[in-house]
């Protein structure tokens, strides 16, 4: 199978309706690291997920009380719907690694994300240098990773490039990167289902 820009791919989906579904399939996920997460943030924290889909976390993390809550995607569809049916929250439409924020957040959130880059260790990277407040929090979810045997078919079975780390390999990134009190979980799992893989950590920028 060719491989296609996963940007497309999740345009389709949106179009297609598929983005409820992602929904309903990552949010056992979501809420285990946010539990994980929120507790390590103050109360009046500021937050953006990256590969916001249809912005349902988004508008999640004001719920959660996030004074200041965005969202950034490279799907142009997703965007175009989240801000059809929520004029609440700013949404980027962006291709990632190269979009820059204008400030820095207390916590990042994503999802279902990083692996679509070709390096996902530089961006670890990034958000830790360029992404978070000193002390921020970020809390990054993937479930295709090297120990999740189903998720290896995925690339093949999609048609996008996924970038397959180990559960070690995605530690040692987080502490290459500088951050600390690194946390590594595996959440939501299920007959069938190893979880999702919870990568935890704090910004250091002294």
């Amino acid at each position: 199978m060719q491989q296609q820009n996963a940007t497309d791919v999740f345009s389709q989906w949106a179009l297609m309706g598929k983005d409820e579904g992602m929904e309903r399939g990552h949010a056992a996920s979501v809420k285990e690291m946010l539990e994980l997460a929120l507790p390590l943030v103050k109360n009046d924290f500021s937050a953006i997920d990256l590969g916001c889909g249809n912005g349902w976390v988004t508008r999640m993390l004001t719920e959660l009380g996030a004074s200041h809550s965005e969202g950034v995607d490279g799907a142009e569809e997703m965007i175009n719907k989240a801000t059809s049916f929520d004029s609440n929250h700013e949404y980027t439409l962006a291709l990632l690694p190269d979009w820059r924020p204008q400030r820095k957040y207390d916590l990042v959130h994503t999802m279902e994300f990083l692996y679509y880059l070709n390096d996902p260790v530089s961006m670890i990277s990034t958000i830790h240098d360029k992404w978070l407040e000193d002390g921020g929090v970020l809390v990054a979810g993937v479930d295709h990773y090297l120990e999740h045997e189903e998720s290896l078919t995925w690339p093949e079975h999609v048609g996008v490039h996924m970038t397959t780390l180990s559960m070690q390999e995605w530690e040692n990134a987080m502490k290459n990167a500088g951050f600390k009190d690194i946390q590594i979980h595996q959440v939501a799992a299920k007959e069938g289902f190893v979880g999702t893989l919870v990568m935890l950590g704090r910004a250091s920028h002294q």
